[in-house]
């Protein structure tokens, strides 16, 4: 038995119109769903971003409550030949980035913040392999 991926990654926030113009209109971050008040659903490659409302996916009873607050993290792989104009894109967008991080191999990413101050990265193809 394997697990091959993982599916979905939740991030919470405070403003659905605020994180829909971040992931969506900027990253550009197709929406799969909207639920007014509750949660924006994203494709993101082959996984999802679920966008909840902690005060509001707490007391869900089905699926169970889940909730989180505070800085949050994620990072998003793209084709090494983005990789700079991601950077560029960002930076014109008027998004600060915050940190360069050199990893073994001549790899290297780049971290940023999301409106609700959740930690994002921009990655280049293969840091976690050999």
């Amino acid at each position: 038995m394997n697990i091959t991926q993982i599916k979905e990654t939740i991030l919470y926030i405070r403003d659905l119109d605020r994180s829909q113009r971040f992931y969506h209109d900027l990253l550009g971050l197709p929406i799969i769903s909207r639920k007014e008040g509750n949660f924006l659903f994203l494709r993101a490659g082959t996984s999802v971003l679920l966008l909840f409302i902690p005060e509001v996916a707490r007391v869900k009873t089905s699926p169970p409550g889940h909730y989180a607050y505070g800085k949050q993290h994620i990072a998003f792989e793209v084709p090494l030949e983005e990789y700079k104009a991601w950077r560029q894109k960002l930076e014109s967008s008027g998004i600060t980035i915050t940190a360069t991080v050199q990893w073994g191999g001549g790899k290297e990413s780049f971290y940023f913040n999301d409106p609700d101050g959740h930690v994002l990265e921009i990655l280049m193809p293969k840091i976690w392999e050999k």
